[in-house]
């Protein structure tokens, strides 16, 4: 069997720590950097065998593969491309691997500075939250070249339970933007029905019960039901990431000259709470946004 190439892993946040730790656990050499050095260094203490680097550069110079989990488009661009940058220490014919969620139309422009590079790209933004990236059961969806898709998918397999080649570079984006706006409307709706059925002193166990067996029920119902009435927001998907994929895909759409009319309302909802002070909470904060708690 062929050795396995050695990985290094860019952003160790609410997701990419667990996302790492499956890396580790599937027998990958790995160098980790993170933004926040003493998360790397703790990260290092929990899995035997784990390099941290003092910049990305460092962290790619013996790495065959290298996977950014950073919070938005202008971090990518700075991790891979910016000064002391992967693309500094990945060597020529590297793999690139963005697990982030951006804007597609960014994915196409880094993928292009890095191909002047020779080095691969593609863009494997992941769903699913904390708990899935614990378990290793995300779902993956990949942008790029069909041979760069099959070089990452044996990475890819120790993160995630589906792991999809969805087409181009920016594609993998443009799945998961679609997939988490539908999320972000559905979430922005059962608050609002949650909020009514509060106000109309219904028994919302019965409600959620009633729900949950019929044509309302929906991951949202389950995942986020409890949190919402119990005013409980540990973050799970911080709120004001859900916002910001909202936004990009908004703007995605506008420039195909589609209108989201039902996005755009939850954008709104989503602002709103993030302006209340949730951004760092789990999206189902954005009850707060029509029905502010005490």
């Amino acid at each position: 069997m062929a050795k396995r190439e050695r990985v290094a892993f860019l952003g160790l946040g609410i997701m990419g720590k667990p996302m790492a730790a499956n890396v580790c656990r599937h027998g990958y050499e790995l160098t980790v950097w993170n933004r926040t050095r003493a998360k790397a260094e703790a990260f290092s203490e929990l899995h035997r065998g784990v390099e941290v680097a003092d910049t990305p550069a460092a962290a790619a110079a013996e790495a065959d593969l290298v996977v950014t989990m950073v919070p938005d488009g202008p971090e990518v661009e700075a991790v891979l491309l910016g000064p002391d940058g992967a693309a500094e220490g990945l060597h020529a014919g590297g793999l690139a691997i963005d697990m982030s969620t951006i804007a597609p139309t960014q994915t196409r422009k880094i993928a292009t500075a890095l191909s002047q590079r020779d080095i691969h790209f593609i863009d494997a933004p992941v769903t699913g939250s904390r708990p899935k990236a614990e378990d290793a059961t995300l779902t993956i969806m990949v942008g790029g070249e069909k041979r760069d898709f099959d070089r990452a998918k044996p990475l890819l397999d120790a993160m995630g339970a589906l792991v999809v080649h969805a087409g181009p570079v920016g594609h993998g984006e443009m799945v998961k933007l679609v997939n988490n706006t539908a999320a972000a409307i559905n979430a922005a709706a059962l608050a609002e029905m949650l909020n009514l059925a509060v106000k109309a002193d219904l028994n919302t166990t019965a409600v959620v019960d009633v729900m949950a067996s019929g044509s309302g029920a929906s991951t949202m119902l389950t995942l986020k039901a409890g949190p919402m009435l119990d005013r409980a927001y540990a973050p799970l998907f911080k709120l004001e990431h859900m916002l910001k994929d909202v936004r990009h895909c908004i703007n995605e759409a506008k420039a195909l000259g589609v209108d989201l009319p039902i996005a755009r309302l939850a954008e709104s909802l989503y602002a709103k709470a993030d302006e209340a002070g949730y951004g760092e909470d789990d999206f189902a904060a954005v009850i707060e946004a029509v029905s502010p708690g005490s």
